[in-house]
């Protein structure tokens, strides 16, 4: 069995009134998700989750809650993944998707960003964060 480990980020901006949240979409599967990525040798889960948000999405983003979401899933056989995810947020709208690997990154009203996650894995780490934003200082409408 190998066992593979990445970390990413549900990045949340406001404009506005409204809430956003940022998701990539792969080349090759088309479903939209969260910017991840593998960790390298050294680095720590947080600082995996700064590099593949700016490396996927062009993104500086800041880790301000001690939101961590885990998930564990098997992408082919004999390999096991364990994601984490933290929440994040930025003020900045500008983004644009890594070369090749990405066809496209956007940023997706809150209030949609569930009916637009293909896995169930998604969607639940994206109800717990948003669950968290709930009880920080960042008020959802």
């Amino acid at each position: 069995m190998v066992y593979e480990k990445s970390c990413g980020a549900l990045v949340v901006r406001r404009e506005g009134d409204q809430y956003f949240v940022l998701m990539i979409r792969h080349k090759a599967k088309g479903n939209r998700s969260f910017p991840k990525g593998h960790m390298e040798e050294g680095e720590s889960e947080y600082i995996t989750a700064l590099r593949e948000v700016m490396e996927e999405t062009s993104s500086r983003i800041a880790i301000i809650s001690d939101f961590r979401a885990t998930v564990n899933y098997s992408p082919s056989p004999g390999v096991m993944k364990e994601v984490v995810y933290f929440l994040a947020f930025t003020t900045n709208p500008d983004i644009k998707p890594r070369e090749g690997e990405i066809a496209e990154v956007e940023w997706i009203p809150l209030e949609r960003a569930e009916e637009c996650l293909a896995h169930e894995n998604d969607k639940t780490v994206f109800r717990a964060a948003m669950e968290r934003m709930q009880h920080m200082s960042v008020h959802i409408k």
